[in-house]
């Protein structure tokens, strides 16, 4: 019953509102059915008595309900028949303006014209007669915005494989985490791990699957495995270069003049990680998109460690060791005391 009287209250409201001409034929379904036509428009059925469907509940109640605003075209237009059917007080809605410019498409093609942010950054690989050194940089850049100083550009792949950051952030971390999941199920599959050669030619073929969708990767693949140490360079484009000593970023020239003037196949552990602080330092003093902290690894046949993590401030002073006035060497020796 409460249904009965809410449906009737609606009617009634309905019934009230003015109807506008439509100048169009809306055929009722009574109508339909008896093949008759009721002209609406100056002909139109008055407000009083609105085309009516009828509706039966339980028992002989009945239940009126206009039904006469879905009869005709849903949002014609203003031109044809007098106006919108549900527009919001005639209020016609403000097109969108194009800019005041001659030339639109030339105007629109220079938006694209963005600035460029470019990345920066310092890695460097190389083998000796006891492993893998691996070595990088921990800044990231925007342009000339410096985004972190503590990024870890390091990554492992297993407990005997790591792998290198340089370019988009977001591309290295997910696709070195993707080659880490690929490397652990080929190791559950075979009952043995991965190869480096495998593992690198892997990871070529998922980026030369992605080529020319926008990915930025330059990435070295440093690990041990049955052969022995491997090192292999991987790139977006599905390049995949073996060698012995490999250095990418915005920095990476000055890592190699240092790099290729120190290197020497037998070396002790502690010399090959001095000579990859000493280039990534020399790095990151002329390159400006590099800095932050000096981490070196180590990859050995009991896998990988981590040698050192230094910061490049305290290395200058390291390196270069400013000699101090009189004044400053009491100042010291007071706070020391």
């Amino acid at each position: 019953e409460q249904l009965i009287n809410l449906l009737d209250t609606f009617t009634r409201v309905q019934a009230q509102r003015p109807k506008r001409p439509t100048g169009r034929t809306a055929t009722s379904s009574n109508a339909r059915k008896k093949g008759e036509e009721i002209e609406s428009g100056d002909a139109a059925t008055p407000p009083s008595s609105p085309s009516i469907h009828r509706f039966r509940n339980a028992g002989d109640a009945m239940m009126k309900l206009d039904m006469s605003a879905l009869e005709t075209q849903f949002g014609a237009p203003a031109g044809e028949d007098g106006g919108l059917l549900f527009d919001v007080d005639g209020a016609a809605m403000p097109a969108m303006e194009f800019p005041n410019c001659p030339d639109f498409d030339r105007f629109q093609a220079k938006t694209k014209d963005m600035v460029k942010n470019k990345r920066g950054t310092t890695t460097l690989a190389f083998i000796f007669d006891k492993g893998v050194i691996v070595a990088a940089d921990s800044r990231a850049s925007m342009g000339g915005y410096i985004s972190s100083q503590t990024v870890r550009k390091i990554i492992e792949i297993n407990p005997y494989m790591l792998g290198t950051m340089a370019g988009g952030a977001a591309d290295c971390q997910f696709w070195h985490r993707n080659l880490g999941t690929k490397c652990r199920l080929h190791e559950l599959a075979n009952k043995r791990r991965i190869s480096v050669t495998g593992a690198s030619k892997l990871l070529a073929n998922i980026l030369y699957s992605y080529r020319g969708m926008g990915l930025s990767i330059g990435t070295m693949i440093a690990g041990w495995d049955e052969k022995g140490p491997g090192l292999y360079y991987v790139d977006s484009e599905g390049a995949r270069l073996k060698g012995n000593r490999f250095s990418v970023g915005s920095g990476s020239l000055y890592a190699y003049a240092v790099l290729d003037e120190g290197y020497r196949f037998k070396m002790s552990v502690e010399e090959a990680g001095e000579l990859a602080r000493r280039a990534i330092y020399h790095a990151t003093f002329r390159d400006g998109a590099s800095g932050g902290c000096v981490s070196v690894y180590h990859v050995g046949p009991d896998g990988w460690k981590k040698l050192s993590g230094d910061d490049v401030g305290e290395l200058h002073y390291q390196y270069y060791p400013v000699e101090k006035t009189p004044v400053e060497q009491e100042m010291t020796d007071a706070s020391t005391s």
